[in-house]
């Protein structure tokens, strides 16, 4: 049976800023504070997971609420979705987070993203997508690949595709945060700058102060 870790606070799976640009890097994201004691992470049960991917768009809401249905009905199903998704999001994480800190991706990590990618992509069709064809799962046919095939595409796309100089991680204490910078100058430095950017303003204060 799955648990919430004590300590942890609700999840907001549902609810979480959107701020990467990137569907990969915003998964990344649904934790943050990794190894400081703010550590907070969103995917706490295998239903956070589908609520995460519905809020993302990355499944309709007929889709999702199919995905719940299943999840309920059978739980070794949804311990499995669970682990798959925590594994996924840390192989996006350590590429992610070295690339942007302008270090070799870890090759295991690297490989294991391949390997997930690969076999969900197995059980996709290509589809019909406006004037294109794109990569479409079913959730009757493979319920764990359509959940996060979509999430694995986009994750290689990042790293096989986009300028890899913009993929950036958040300048503030113990956030983690990723984003894809789209500025024009490429200077983007806070996840928001609303929260830690604000934050680092206020210790610059508080130390000026300290100072006078």
């Amino acid at each position: 049976m799955t648990v919430i870790t004590p300590h942890l606070n609700p999840s907001r799976a549902g609810s979480i800023a959107l701020i990467a640009g990137d569907l990969a890097l915003n998964f990344a994201n649904s934790a943050s504070g990794r190894g400081f004691p703010s550590h907070q992470d969103h995917l706490q049960l295998p239903a956070h997971v589908a609520d995460w991917l519905e809020h993302a768009g990355a499944l309709d809401a007929a889709t999702a609420a199919d995905l719940r249905a299943r999840l309920a009905a059978d739980p070794a199903f949804a311990d499995a979705l669970l682990a798959e998704a925590r594994r996924l999001r840390d192989d996006v994480r350590a590429v992610a987070a070295a690339i942007a800190r302008r270090a070799a991706p870890p090759a295991p990590a690297l490989d294991d993203l391949a390997a997930l990618h690969a076999g969900w992509l197995a059980a996709a069709k290509l589809a019909p997508d406006g004037e294109r064809r794109g990569w479409r799962w079913r959730v009757e046919e493979a319920p764990l690949a359509a959940a996060l095939g979509p999430v694995a595409l986009a994750a290689v796309a990042l790293v096989t595709e986009r300028d890899p100089t913009r993929i950036r991680e958040c300048g503030g204490i113990a956030c983690g945060w990723l984003f894809y910078d789209e500025t024009k100058n490429n200077r983007r430095r806070w996840c928001e700058m609303e929260v830690c950017g604000n934050r680092a303003k206020q210790r610059r204060r508080a130390a000026r102060g300290r100072e006078a």
